[in-house]
């Protein structure tokens, strides 16, 4: 998605709950714009923040992102490493939830998301066949990317 349409639409859902976009929560959704596709810790945007902004606090990071995933614009990823990691949320299609799918490869620790709707079939099979609804899924795919297998 355009970075205009996802500016627009941090603004809409912020206003939706009577928000602002304030200084602090446009500082954090840049972060994450500028690092799309990464899978960053909330100290990572920190570090990267508070090199220009040094009175933003680490607090002050966790509430936004924490604001962020009620308001579906970030996703969170636990990728077993111990650190929950966050990224621009991939909600934006047809304003219905995007799931995408992470590669993470046990050599080298490359994390590399695949945008496939190769699950969507098997959820349409698993509510038709239980009558239960799937909202959400995460699904992680551990193996050795082609340079680690090359080595």
């Amino acid at each position: 998605m355009k970075q205009e349409k996802v500016q627009k639409l941090l603004k809409e859902r912020l206003q939706e709950k009577g928000l602002k976009v304030t200084k602090q929560r446009q500082l954090v959704f840049d972060s994450l714009m500028k690092n799309k596709g990464r899978h960053m810790t909330a100290e990572e945007i920190f570090g990267q923040i508070s090199k220009e902004y040094p009175q933003i606090g680490l607090a002050t990071i966790y509430r936004t992102l924490q604001l962020f995933l009620e308001l579906r614009l970030v996703d969170r990823i636990n990728l077993d490493d111990g650190c929950v990691r966050y990224e621009i949320g991939h909600v934006f299609k047809d304003g219905a939830k995007h799931n995408h799918h992470h590669l993470i490869c046990t050599g080298c620790g490359k994390i590399q998301a695949v945008e496939d709707e190769f699950l969507d079939n098997l959820e349409q099979h698993i509510e038709a066949e239980t009558g239960f609804k799937i909202e959400n899924h995460e699904v992680k795919f551990y193996g050795r990317c082609k340079e680690c297998r090359d080595t």
